[in-house]
Formats: structure tokens, C-alpha cells, sequence
């Protein structure tokens, strides 16, 4: 079996998908879907896709196509994703998969409702990086006893990975913080029961705070601290630093380092170095075996739970 798909929203985060997705044998890219007919066009033939698409609707009405995997804006997740269940498709959605908790724990319900595949894209789950320290506390090597987190961006004005201009606007809270609330909660398996954040003044333009802090802990004592900026002229992305009883990690995306810096070879964690592929490989397997996929939506709700608690706090 050959699982069809379709990815919407061709900007820099949707071709990393497609490229991913070239990379395995059980998926096609069957389509593509861009809010600009030309877009999705010249897309479509560079990835060998039967078509592109510049209405939504119509791309879910084809009868022939499995899944989609949305790269979209952020504001547009939610609707996106309820409209592929809705018309039978499983769904990918990117991070985050709303921007409140009532559009999450809807999508959870549908997803509930329809039974069909639907992922959240929680990369960091995937990232071999971040499976070998995961391995290594399943297998009661390694318990973490605190995890240090940098996200760090230089985005004063609002563009995308490839320096290109956005037509929404990133939030360090619903979409950063996120990846690092949910991996503490599946590297631990606790649930955290305190978060605290703080921010610092928001953008006149953009309406959104450009630096913040947060404190999590989970039932047993667990904590992450984070700290997010906008700011930062320097090294860009996320930085984890896992503290535990037996080793310390640092890892850098796909790479691993001890305390000390030495070089861990992550090579064989996985079938590929690349964590979005890995994401990709899940669902496509999940579709494949009529399965719950790693990362589900019910399975990461809880980091929405958190996520709105800590929004609470800061529109306090």
C-alpha cells in the first residue's frame, strides 16, 4: 500500500515536508495546495505531484488522496484540520494545531469521532537526538532530574526560515514553548502539575512578546526551566540540556553531545538523521497499520492544557 498525500502550505516548513517525503517509499506526493495558483503549480512539478491546488476544499473532495499534512499559518490549523476529518482524510497538522485550548480539545473530539489519523507535529518526539535519551530512560539508564531549555530566534521583523516575509505572526508561546512542553512530558511520563512564565514587552508591530521565561515541574519534582527570545543575535534554534542521575545531554536538533561535549553517535537510533522525515514516516506508518500514532492529538493535549494555563498567567 501506497499512502497518497497532499501538502498545504508551501512556504519554508511545507517544502521540508516534501523533502521528507521524497525520502519514503510508501508515501506519494500526490498533491499540493498553495493560497497562489502559481505557487502550487510550480511546486507540484518540482516534486512530481499530479496537481496543485489553490482551493482547499476542492483538494479534500479528490478521491484518491489518503492524508494531508498541513504547513499552513497558524490561525488557520484548527479549521484546516476539522475540514480533512470532516471529509475522511487523515491529517498532520504543524505546531501548533490551534492557538487556544478550545480549538485543540475540538479537534481531539472529532479526531475521537471520525477514528481517523490525526498527528500533531511534535517534532522533537522524532529527532534521533532526543529518541536516544528517551531510549536510555526506558530502558532505566537515565532519569531526568532537570532539563534547561534555549529557543532563540533573531526575528524582529516577521519572517520566515528562509528570510522570506510571513503573512502571520509566530508566537513564542503557542508554537516554541510548545515543543519544549510536551517533550519534557514525554521524556519524563509526568504530568506537570506547576507552570509559571513570565515575558517581556510586546513588539509595537507585531502585538507579540519578543523574550519569556518558564518554569515547569512535574509530580515528582521533575522541572524545566525555558527561556525563549525573539531577540537573540547569536546561534538560532532550540538547545536542550537534559540533567539527570547518570549523564548530562545537550542536544542541538538532530545532533548529541555529553556535559562535556563530546560527540554521541546518534546515526543508528533511526532509520534517518532527519526528525521532520522521521514525523512523516510515523504518520505515513500509522495510516498504513490503522494505528494511534507517536504524537497523536489526544496524546500531546496535555501540553495545550499547560500552554493555556501559562497564557492565563501572562494576560493576568
Amino acid at each position: 500500500m501506497t499512502v497518497n498525500i497532499a501538502v498545504v502550505g508551501l512556504g519554508a516548513f511545507g517544502q521540508k515536508h516534501l523533502d521528507a517525503l521524497a525520502n519514503i517509499p510508501d508515501a506519494t506526493i500526490k498533491y499540493v495546495a498553495h493560497s497562489r495558483q502559481n505557487v502550487a503549480d510550480e511546486i507540484a512539478e518540482k516534486y512530481g505531484a499530479d496537481k496543485g491546488f489553490d482551493s482547499y476544499t476542492e483538494l479534500l473532495a479528490q478521491p484518491d488522496l489518503d492524508g494531508v499534512i498541513l504547513a499552513t499559518p497558524t490561525q488557520m490549523h484548527h479549521d484546516q484540520t476539522i475540514e480533512a476529518l470532516r471529509a475522511g482524510k487523515h491529517v498532520m497538522v504543524e505546531i501548533p494545531m490551534a492557538d487556544n485550548l478550545q480549538g485543540v480539545q475540538e479537534i481531539v473530539d472529532v479526531q475521537k469521532e471520525t477514528g481517523l489519523i490525526a498527528m500533531a507535529g511534535h517534532t522533537r518526539r522524532f529527532n534521533p537526538s532526543h529518541q536516544y535519551v528517551h531510549n536510555k530512560i526506558t530502558a532505566g539508564e537515565f532519569n531526568i532530574q532537570q532539563m534547561d531549555v534555549q529557543t532563540y530566534f533573531f526575528r524582529r521583523t516577521n519572517m520566515n526560515a528562509l528570510g522570506q516575509p510571513r503573512s502571520w505572526t509566530d508566537h513564542l508561546l503557542w508554537h516554541h514553548a510548545a515543543h519544549t512542553v510536551d517533550l519534557f512530558q514525554y521524556q519524563t511520563g509526568e504530568k506537570i502539575v506547576k507552570a509559571n512564565a513570565i515575558q517581556g514587552p510586546k513588539h509595537p508591530e507585531l502585538g507579540i512578546a519578543m523574550d519569556m521565561s518558564i518554569q515547569l515541574a512535574t509530580e515528582t519534582g521533575k522541572i524545566c526551566t525555558l527561556s525563549l527570545s525573539f531577540n537573540n543575535d547569536g546561534p538560532l534554534g532550540t538547545f536542550f540540556r537534559y540533567i539527570g542521575d547518570t549523564a548530562t545531554y545537550i542536544a542541538r536538533y538532530d545532533d548529541l553531545v555529553t556535559g562535556k561535549e563530546e560527540v554521541i553517535d546518534v546515526s543508528n537510533v533511526d532509520v534517518s538523521m532527519n526528525g521532520i522525515e522521521l514525523q512523516d514516516r510515523e504518520f505515513v506508518a500509522a495510516i498504513k497499520e490503522g494505528r494511534e500514532p507517536n504524537a497523536s492529538v489526544a496524546q500531546v493535549l496535555p501540553c495545550y492544557i499547560v500552554l493555556d494555563a501559562l497564557q492565563q498567567q501572562l494576560d493576568y
